[in-house]
């Protein structure tokens, strides 16, 4: 999509909650069960110098604990954690560390280009370890989050007990190629509406609006998700992070041309620590579940799993299934 107004992103949605998607064609009810025991307000909360300012950190749960806390990396680049909080239904278990990585959510936004570098994001993490005093953790994240994990996992850092890459950018020829397949199985009407909307004559915005929901509920989303996390997000600080997002990726969706169109990550796959090490993916993923299992199989030991229901924003879809899955993942690694 043009990013221009009136046209917006996929990843404008996914970070200022502006997407209605009890309206979209496949939307359901949220997973079934009793409501999460969310923590909307943290135990503690911070501001850690990095390179280019400083980045807002939450904690949820003892880091004394006699658990590892697990730390996880929001998606974007330029989302912020509001959409993670449903990890912190797991703090009395362990403590859950969220945080805004620079330029997103209540971190500080020079919108910078010398600071959208993806080494200055992994080095991000290691500032927010030091900040908190943590010896070792369990680090997770997906999309954008994802990539960061493959990268922080590959440099095997000692402080690492447990890694997971959930729905993640490996490399953008794959995530490109994932979504043109994905694209090619949308009806016809919302294929012809996106090339329209991508070309020098776009219709109208609420058009390309429609036509890019309709992507949104298949494959990024497929529940209304939590009004308590909505809450949450729209308290928040104005939405900022279509600066880093057009920088790193660009102003069209299904294409890069930002700083992240040559990107590839394939080749780190080799240096992860298997055992240590689980993929997940959404059954309707936009990072197609064939994929991401692919790269899994290239990591001797690692393993893989299929989260059923969920698209891209698993812990919106189905948090309970995935929250199990965490939990269990985490205390296996403990266990060694």
């Amino acid at each position: 999509m043009h990013l221009a107004p009136p046209h917006w992103t996929r990843r404008d949605l996914i970070g200022a909650g502006l997407a209605t998607l009890a309206s979209a064609p496949l939307a359901r009810a949220a997973e079934p069960g009793r409501a999460l025991p969310l923590r909307i307000k943290p135990d503690r909360d911070l501001m850690v110098p990095v390179e280019g300012g400083s980045v807002y950190v939450r904690v949820n749960g003892d880091l004394a604990g006699p658990r590892l806390p697990l730390v996880y990396l929001h998606g974007g680049p330029g989302s912020g954690h509001a959409g993670l909080l449903a990890l912190t239904a797991l703090a009395d278990e362990r403590a859950i560390i969220l945080y805004d990585q620079l330029d997103s959510g209540r971190s500080d936004a020079p919108g910078d280009p010398r600071n959208w570098r993806v080494e200055r994001f992994v080095e991000e993490i290691e500032a927010v370890r030091r900040a908190l005093g943590i010896a070792r953790w369990h680090l997770g994240g997906g999309s954008w989050g994802g990539t960061l994990a493959l990268e922080y996992g590959a440099r095997r850092p000692a402080a690492l007990a447990g890694l997971i890459i959930q729905s993640p950018l490996v490399s953008t020829r794959s995530w490109i190629a994932d979504a043109a397949a994905l694209r090619q199985e949308l009806p016809a009407q919302w294929r012809g509406t996106l090339d329209a909307c991508e070309g020098d004559a776009p219709p109208s915005a609420a058009q390309c609006a429609a036509a890019d929901e309709a992507y949104l509920g298949r494959h990024v989303w497929r529940t209304p998700g939590d009004p308590r996390v909505a809450a949450y997000r729209a308290a928040l600080p104005a939405y900022a992070g279509d600066k880093v997002y057009n920088g790193m990726w660009g102003p069209v969706e299904f294409r890069a041309t930002g700083t992240l169109r040559d990107y590839n990550g394939e080749p780190l796959l080799a240096r992860l620590d298997g055992r240590r090490t689980l993929f997940v993916a959404g059954e309707f993923d936009e990072a197609r579940p064939q994929t991401v299992a692919g790269f899994a199989r290239r990591v001797p030991h690692a393993q893989y799993r299929t989260i059923s229901g969920a698209a891209h924003a698993i812990l919106r879809d189905k948090p309970e299934s995935y929250l199990r899955i965490i939990s269990e993942w985490c205390r296996r690694n403990e266990r060694g």
